[in-house]
């Protein structure tokens, strides 16, 4: 994977944070934000090397989007093997919580669900490598730097992944319409990971055959479905009350 360039104050102030390798900055002027006062600050103490540039510029390169007069060039994030991240989860206490993305191709989606993935302490993030959203600026921005806190990797093929974890007692949970059964009614204390599907299609009909059990988010009025990142953050902030509580 090639270096990858991010903007936004927040998910470089959040990349510094996290030690990633950023090879520079370049800045907007500016002087009326603390998170710029901030993000100044960190590329000061860790020797980080950054350029003031003309405003017109980041319009031109990020065209239409919300730079903040901010970006940088990085490392690219690491993808770890779903072996090594069950394996690192093992070795920590808290029970854990994958999620499981099924066709997940907007970027925009992807971020918002790592955000929240971030937000729930996930154990790791799983997406298939020929149906999923690129790992691009847009999926860090949207993240607000949460990318760099939760683990993501990828396989060739989400019914091996679902079989490795179902080998390692993990219960994999279809977050599905068709479900009997709504969240809040489905014990997830357990160690478990919630499948989401995509927007458009769904879980696939093959994968919703070998998973454990389907749950769904009882809805009213006209609405037949949910954004996927909204719908992953429900399940999630779901299993996060089950648990605290």
């Amino acid at each position: 994977m090639k270096e990858l360039e991010i903007f936004g104050l927040r998910p470089v102030i959040e990349a510094i944070e996290n030690k990633r390798s950023i090879d520079k900055v370049w800045l907007v002027k500016s002087s009326n934000s603390k998170l710029y006062s901030e993000l100044i600050s960190k590329l000061k103490k860790n020797n980080i090397s950054y350029s003031l540039v003309p405003k017109q510029a980041l319009e031109r390169k990020f065209r239409g989007k919300n730079h903040q007069g901010v970006f940088a060039r990085i490392s690219p994030i690491e993808i770890i093997p779903i072996e090594k991240m069950i394996q690192n989860t093992e070795s920590k206490k808290n029970t854990p919580l994958y999620l499981l993305l099924d066709g997940v191709t907007d970027p925009r989606n992807f971020g918002a669900i790592l955000r929240s993935a971030n937000a729930t302490s996930v154990s790791g993030v799983i997406i298939c490598s020929s149906s999923s959203s690129p790992i691009n600026e847009v999926v860090v921005k949207t993240s607000s730097g949460a990318i760099f806190n939760v683990p993501i990797s990828k396989v060739n093929n989400l019914k091996d992944a679902i079989y490795l974890l179902k080998e390692n007692q993990i219960e994999v949970i279809g977050l599905d319409q068709t479900g009997k059964n709504p969240i809040y009614d489905t014990d997830l204390l357990n160690p478990l990971a919630i499948l989401i599907g995509s927007e458009e299609k769904g879980i696939s009909k093959g994968i919703l055959k070998i998973i454990n059990k389907k749950t769904k988010i009882p809805m009213t009025g006209n609405v037949e479905s949910l954004n996927v990142s909204v719908a992953a953050s429900i399940a999630l902030f779901e299993v996060k009350r089950q648990r605290n509580s």
